[in-house]
């Protein structure tokens, strides 16, 4: 388990410098899209090789799954496009705060109605209260030292 949330935290601290990443590129080509082109260009090569290496078979089972588990590459271009456009104008800061929060809401959710096919977690008022913690803790990294 800890090694899972090593990676976990290791993709966690990966989605701020993407950001950063991907938008100075989209700021100094002049095309957020574009930036996202390349962003998906580079990701779809890293996931072909590491497909390779542990198991190109799987592939071939794409035919037979549900067209709703494909939206989440709309989902995956949706963010990379948004992130990249706004975070020059919005701040990287501003923009992770509010990809984080979402985040938390759309976890609990899933995780309470175990949907998509997730283990179900119920919403208890335990855990509500840590998720307020948590989108309270997002909220004063934004205001904390601000003028």
């Amino acid at each position: 388990m800890m090694g899972h949330a090593a990676i976990m935290l290791a993709a966690g601290i990966g989605i701020p410098v993407l950001a950063a990443l991907n938008a100075r590129l989209g700021a100094n080509i002049g095309g957020p899209a574009a930036a996202g082109v390349v962003l998906f260009a580079v990701a779809l090569t890293a996931a072909g090789v590491v497909t390779v290496l542990t198991g190109p078979a799987a592939l071939g089972r794409l035919a037979g799954q549900p067209p709703h588990l494909f939206a989440a590459g709309l989902l995956v271009a949706f963010y990379v496009l948004s992130i990249t456009w706004i975070a020059p104008v919005f701040g990287v800061g501003n923009a992770v705060f509010f990809v984080l929060l979402g985040q938390v809401l759309s976890a609990a959710a899933i995780d309470h109605f175990g949907l998509f096919g997730a283990r179900q977690v119920p919403l208890t008022v335990l855990r509500a209260a840590g998720l307020g913690l948590m989108a309270a803790g997002l909220a004063l990294t934004q205001v904390v030292g601000r003028p």
